[in-house]
């Protein structure tokens, strides 16, 4: 019973992270879904359904921090902070 209690904030913890890691992973998804194929050429960067198979794969295969559920999220994370501002800013000057 005590060690339930102590391990409560852990599970909490656990299931925050877990969470944020997977809501960060379908954000990704979504946005390589919406943005057009061209986008992704005109950038520069992997085509639109490699970014769509790897940010699939990552959601489908959520393991929380395991290995695979841990690349999936730096896919998500890669995604977000480098090709997603990239198609932003092209969509901006309509380059495409």
């Amino acid at each position: 019973m005590l060690t339930r209690l102590l391990l409560a904030p852990f599970t909490v913890v656990n299931v925050v992270v877990f969470g944020a890691a997977l809501i960060v992973k379908v954000v990704a998804l979504i946005d390589a879904l919406i943005r057009p194929q061209l986008a992704f050429r005109s950038a520069g960067k992997q085509s639109k359904v490699f970014w769509v198979a790897v940010l699939a794969l990552a959601v489908v295969f959520y393991y929380g921090l395991g290995l695979l559920g841990l690349a999936g999220l730096v896919a998500a994370i890669v995604y977000l902070v480098d090709v997603r501002p990239r198609l932003r800013e092209l969509r901006r000057g309509s380059r495409w």
